[in-house]
């Protein structure tokens, strides 16, 4: 490397960093705080809720992904709005709505009730995600940018793993305070920190590296720079306008990738803590709500760690195909096997293998739509991406609660989990990173 080179490199690594020590961890505690609301039903259901509602597995499945339904109403547009008036606001009206809904749950008297606000959830949340990984493009390069997605979705395997640990406290501990059942507790107290941080966001988020008063200006001006050009560069060599990016194969080809990651993760979010008290029927272990959710943080633990490894090392090798197709392949086929091992350990082993996977996948997934889209196109690309893949948050869930109900075993339900897993890899490498430059303009 010449002199020139390192010195660029320098202050690149310098000013990335401090960008990443100002925004990252304040990411990832707003998506901490966002996928255990979105989530915490599954420790609910079998700790109480269900029969206190009087909810059967398929009920409980269709309660669970309801939620996604609402995502997908609202997505693309709530996307383009925080495009328009700038995270900061957009981030903090949404954590308001949000977590006034997850609140009110607590309170639920039947079912029914809980069927809505569960849809009204996932309309108040509606652009969260896909709004934050619209953010990071402001701010990182695009040869970066998969490690700082791994780090921000470090937060989901580290949001399950303590989430699971914290629900089981608040469930056992919190029954009977305020007269509640102790998984109204835990919807009460969890969705109260997404209100206060909403007031945090407004006051410390800063919409655009040239309005960082956090950087210096010869830093606000580099980093500007760089991502103007790199911008640029994307819209010149692919030229995907926003009709485009709403409207093209592509775009629906990789929504059916993200379904097949998502579909992984939301099975195994929803339905782990079911599973594993499965097993005090399956292998005659007796297991306390605490232990049940010691045991169901232990994929995720793991799966957190191999998230930023890997987000990293796709990075390092600037690949993404295989970077996402492997760990697919890793997952699909590990999980149907879980519930055929002969004792709990060995099940667990393959259960924290497919966490691994769809944990290893999601980071540098999402770097590859802005491999050819930016700006506005970006906006409503990845929202919608992003949308039509959550709507495996839906099926998942309500496909594998239907086959429990049908068959009294969640095996058939895995099995579909591993077969939309190794579809969603086939397609990746199919697709390849991105549309080739010299095919002609599409409108």
């Amino acid at each position: 490397m010449s002199g020139v080179d390192a010195a660029s490199a320098a202050v690149q690594n310098r000013i990335l960093r401090k960008v990443a020590v100002r925004l990252m961890p304040f990411l990832c505690l707003l998506y901490f705080v966002n996928y255990l609301d979105r989530v915490n039903i599954g420790f609910a259901g079998p700790n109480g809720m269900n029969d206190e509602l009087g909810m059967t597995a398929t009920i409980f499945g269709f309660a669970s992904g309801i939620f996604f339904l609402g995502y997908l109403v609202l997505e693309v547009p709530s996307n383009l709005a925080l495009h328009r008036f700038g995270a900061r606001k957009w981030l903090a009206r949404i954590m308001i709505t949000w977590g006034a809904v997850a609140t009110v749950m607590a309170f639920v008297p039947n079912a029914t009730t809980l069927v809505v606000l569960r849809f009204l959830l996932g309309v108040a949340e509606a652009g969260f995600f896909p709004g934050i990984i619209l953010y990071l493009t402001y701010w990182f390069p695009a040869a970066q940018r998969a490690r700082a997605v791994a780090l921000f979705m470090a937060a989901v395997p580290v949001s399950s793993a303590i989430g699971a640990t914290v629900s089981s406290v608040l469930i056992t501990s919190g029954h009977g305070v305020f007269g509640l059942s102790g998984w109204r507790f835990m919807f009460l107290v969890e969705g109260v920190p997404a209100i206060l941080l909403a007031f945090v966001t407004w006051f410390y988020l800063t919409d655009r590296p040239s309005e960082a008063k956090w950087l210096t200006a010869e830093e606000r001006t580099w980093l500007s720079a760089q991502l103007d050009a790199e911008r640029e560069q994307t819209e010149a060599e692919h030229s995907w306008p926003l009709r485009k990016a709403l409207t093209h194969p592509r775009i629906l080809a990789l929504a059916f990738v993200y379904f097949g990651i998502a579909y992984g993760l939301y099975a195994l979010g929803f339905f782990l803590p079911t599973i594993i008290k499965g097993f005090e029927q399956q292998y005659g272990a007796e297991l306390s709500t605490m232990e049940t959710g010691l045991i169901t943080a232990i994929p995720y633990a793991i799966g957190a760690v191999a998230m930023v490894i890997w987000g990293a090392h796709g990075d390092r090798k600037r690949e993404r195909v295989w970077h996402v197709a492997l760990p697919l392949l890793l997952g699909g086929l590990s999980i149907p096997i879980a519930l055929y091992m002969g004792n709990p350990f060995l099940a667990m082993v393959a259960v924290t293998v497919c966490a691994v996977g769809v944990c290893s996948a999601l980071p540098t997934f999402w770097a590859l739509p802005s491999n050819f889209l930016a700006g506005a196109a970006a906006a409503g690309g990845i929202a919608l991406i992003n949308s039509l893949g959550n709507i495996s948050g839906f099926a998942a869930p309500y496909i594998t609660g239907a086959l429990k109900d049908a068959t009294g075993s969640q095996r058939a339900g895995l099995w579909i989990v591993g077969i939309v897993m190794v579809a969603a890899a086939i397609t990746v490498i199919a697709l390849k990173a991105a549309p080739r430059t010299d095919s002609p303009p599409q409108n």
